[in-house]
């Protein structure tokens, strides 16, 4: 069965407009559940490309 047809199945079942349901995210299921990857975030890597001084720094050159 297509998402599509599941889609169409639920909300001619419950009555519920077919956008309603596809934005509930229903999925046919599986024997066995689908295991995904987890969603980790580096922050020490997301700091260093978003690293923003809040204030100026100016380097003062040296006057001998």
């Amino acid at each position: 069965m297509s998402q599509r047809d599941l889609n169409r199945a639920i909300a001619q079942a419950t009555g519920e407009d077919l956008s309603t349901i596809i934005g509930m995210g229903f999925s046919e299921l599986t024997p066995f559940p689908i295991e995904r990857e987890p969603h980790v975030l580096d922050w020490d890597e997301y700091d260093q490309e978003h690293n923003v001084s809040v204030i100026p720094q100016f380097r003062r050159s040296s006057v001998a």
